[in-house]
């Protein structure tokens, strides 16, 4: 492993929920963290230590980049509340409407018009939310 990632479970689990909190937002994690169940924990263990405590740990792409591959990834697989939640989480890496609009018009080539179509009706009002300063996260 490299020197620059965790190299424990604990360590990638302290890791991994700061960088949860940093790029979904604390009132997210809260209610992720507080709806954990014992049939659940497990999972949300190992989202939080290899999700984000290993794949978005790694040095090769900033977290800019791993947003605009989250968005693409998540509209080609129409997984319509994770990119919700990743178009917030793009936000607060940095990217720009302008940007998300690039990668969904970009994911229209590869992925479908009816998912790009469907991206931009499930991005235009969470951007509109942000900007207008009502989020909850």
């Amino acid at each position: 492993m490299s020197e620059d990632l965790p190299d424990t479970d604990a360590a990638r689990r302290e890791a991994g929920m700061r960088t949860r909190r940093e790029v979904l937002g604390n009132a997210h994690v809260d209610r992720a963290v507080a709806n954990t169940t014992p049939f659940t924990a497990g999972f949300q263990d190992f989202i939080t230590r290899v999700a984000w405590g290993d794949v978005w740990q790694r040095p090769g792409l900033t977290r800019r980049e791993r947003s605009i591959a989250t968005l693409s990834t998540t509209v080609a697989l129409r997984h319509w509340d994770e990119f919700a939640l990743h178009v917030r989480a793009a936000v607060a890496n940095g990217l720009t409407d302008d940007d998300i609009a690039e990668v969904l018009q970009h994911a229209a080539v590869y992925a479908g018009v009816p998912a790009a179509n469907h991206a931009f009706a499930v991005a235009g009002p969470i951007l509109a939310e942000l900007r207008a300063g009502t989020s909850e996260d």
